[in-house]
């Protein structure tokens, strides 16, 4: 009830005009029971992010041990992050396709950026990039911005595009890419 109250009141106002007794209000229930849970609103969000993060960490298969070098063995997982964000799209247009809320988009960079670094480690596909005089760090910060960015623009527009073909669009993008030179 209060992530929804909250979600409802960031669609309204700035977050800094978020009250605990305005969400409360908003969710139905007493101040106690948000203090049972939370410190202040800003450690709501902390939280909020943080169980984001974890969502997004299990729908992308971080905990697979060995992932494939395959790149189209990427689309499932991208896919079913798309359909994630469109199922829960009232959340993410919220958190991530406005400016109100900068700590869930950080976050979720953040965990674009590990995940992307660990994919390079493992099958060292930087060998194009690197040929052609590109740095790895330039490479993961444009692989993890290019991402996100293009998943906020997809929620600032209203999903114009199903989630199977937005993925599919990112494959695409890939394989351009990773062409040899």
């Amino acid at each position: 009830m209060l992530r929804e109250a909250f979600i409802e009141l960031l669609e309204e106002m700035d977050v800094d005009k978020i009250s605990v007794n305005r969400l409360a209000e908003r969710a139905t229930i007493n101040r106690v029971t948000f203090y049972l849970h939370y410190r202040d609103i800003p450690d709501m969000m902390d939280k909020l992010a943080d169980e984001m993060v974890e969502e997004i960490s299990k729908i992308l298969g971080e905990e697979r041990q060995e992932p494939s070098a395959d790149p189209n063995e990427d689309w499932p997982m991208i896919l079913h992050l798309l359909e994630h964000i469109a199922e829960n799209s009232k959340f993410y247009k919220v958190v991530l396709g406005s400016k109100r809320t900068p700590l869930f988009t950080e976050r979720l960079l953040g965990l674009l950026k590990r995940l992307i670094t660990e994919r390079i480690e493992r099958i060292e596909g930087m060998a194009t990039v690197t040929r052609a005089g590109v740095q790895r760090d330039i490479a993961i910060w444009y692989g993890s911005s290019a991402l996100i960015g293009t998943i906020v623009s997809w929620l600032r527009h209203d999903m114009p595009y199903t989630p199977a073909f937005l993925a599919k669009q990112f494959m695409l993008l890939r394989r351009q890419f990773n062409k040899q030179p």
